[in-house]
């Protein structure tokens, strides 16, 4: 720190040299004007004196601001090694880290940081990139008091976000070997925790919403059978009947949401089996065929080859095309048709559309159909014995098999679901 002081007290010195020589003609000039006017006798020796001393000050006053500038440019100097170094230290860190000088201005940042609060420059305060008053607020008690602190807070623009923020103040030597003082703020973004916290709150409220409105007529069927309805023979059929329907709802439920955490547990672990989807697909269509009878629906396959294999769950692959091909029996039986066509796409995948000609889907509804428990209609939905989760279940069995799930619907022109998954190599040709 001395050598540096020493430095900066020569370049000092030597800009006041070349500017008092810069200025030394002003100075000398009207040193002899005012000699010229005293022996005129324009002045008095007194005023030409006193006029000279004010002269001598207006050219030596710019050297005290000169200065202070000076000062200011030689610790900013000081300070960008130090700057570069810890910029070097905090680069490759994959948390956002920025680093401050004790007055809260910026010292430096690394690129997580500067994706978070792209107008950080440095030198200047923190609370112009960052607008938290309970961030800026635990700074300055960092600051103060030398002792970590951790909070959270919360920025609403562009984008509602959460932050977990260690505010940390640290001594660290800089590279002419002068040690200096920082507070060091890692943020840690929350957002996804908490979004998958409300995730999980609504799924628990969402879940003990469809299991409340069975379980309470169960419990009102049951009451009734055990009173006033004891000895009817009619009632206690009719009641019965009931209750068996609200059973099966439960039991529908109950399995999606087992399917649904198994697809979720093994998202990560794609299937190899090796499965014909023609033979399956027409597998599913013979299941379903009793249904599509009580509905009047015709249903009609379109194999557009005789074999297709692809690389995925058999059992999985069958809740996919159930769902699908039952919602459309159930949604678009208006139609009186469900066109199921197989083929093989020229992006290496295999297509299987399942169509119905019904009521159709606004197309607001059609990027939430996945999300859990969304219905369109929720009337209608559990008039039809729907859970909520069919289509969800879809998407996480398609995410697993690395396949995809195309919905396309205009209001009265029915709608067509698509999935697509990688076919095998060893399929046959057709």
């Amino acid at each position: 720190m001395a050598i540096e002081s020493q430095h900066a007290d020569a370049g000092l010195l030597s800009l006041a040299v070349s500017r008092f020589r810069r200025r030394r003609f002003f100075v000398f000039g009207v040193g002899a004007l005012l000699f010229l006017l005293g022996i005129l006798g324009v002045v008095t020796w007194p005023q030409a004196f006193w006029l000279l001393v004010f002269a001598l000050g207006g050219a030596f006053v710019p050297l005290a601001e000169d200065s202070r500038e000076t000062r200011a440019r030689a610790e900013i100097e000081r300070a960008a090694p130090a700057g570069r170094f810890i910029e070097g230290l905090i680069s490759g860190l994959p948390d956002a880290v920025i680093v401050l000088d004790r007055g809260g201005n910026v010292v430096a940042w690394n690129a997580a940081a500067h994706r978070i609060a792209p107008s950080l420059v440095s030198g200047t305060a923190l609370s112009l990139a960052l607008r938290s008053a309970d961030l800026i607020a635990a700074v300055r008690r960092v600051s103060s008091s030398n002792k970590p602190e951790r909070i959270e807070f919360n920025e609403r623009v562009p984008v509602d976000t959460w932050w977990e923020t260690h505010i940390v103040p640290i001594t660290l030597a800089d590279p002419s070997g002068a040690r200096r003082e920082y507070i060091v703020l890692t943020l840690h973004d929350l957002a996804p925790l908490r979004r998958v916290e409300e995730m999980r709150t609504n799924f628990v409220a969402n879940v003990s919403h469809e299991l409340r409105t069975p379980l309470a007529s169960l419990f009102g069927f049951i009451e009734t059978l055990q009173g006033p309805a004891r000895d009817d023979t009619a009632a206690r059929e009719r009641f019965l009947g009931i209750m068996k329907e609200q059973a099966m709802r439960m039991r529908r439920l109950i399995d999606d949401l087992l399917s649904l955490s198994r697809a979720e547990l093994a998202a990560n672990v794609q299937p190899d089996q090796i499965v014909d989807v023609v033979s399956l697909v027409r597998q599913v269509i013979d299941g379903l065929r009793p249904l599509a009878e009580d509905r009047n629906v015709e249903i009609r396959i379109d194999a557009q080859v005789a074999q297709l294999n692809v690389k995925g769950d058999h059992d999985e692959l069958i809740r996919v095309f159930e769902n699908l091909v039952e919602n459309a029996l159930k949604y678009g039986a208006s139609g009186k048709r469900v066109d199921v066509t197989i083929a093989r796409q020229s992006d290496g995948m295999a297509g299987i559309v399942v169509r119905d000609y019904g009521p159709g889907i606004a197309r607001e509804h059609l990027p939430r159909l996945t999300e859990r428990f969304y219905r369109v209609d929720v009337l209608e939905s559990r008039a039809q014995g729907g859970t909520g989760l069919g289509l969800a279940l879809v998407k996480h069995i398609m995410n697993r098999h690395r396949g995809r799930l195309v919905i396309e619907s205009e209001p009265g022109q029915g709608a067509a679901f698509t999935v697509e998954l990688p076919y095998a190599q060893t399929d046959s040709p057709a």
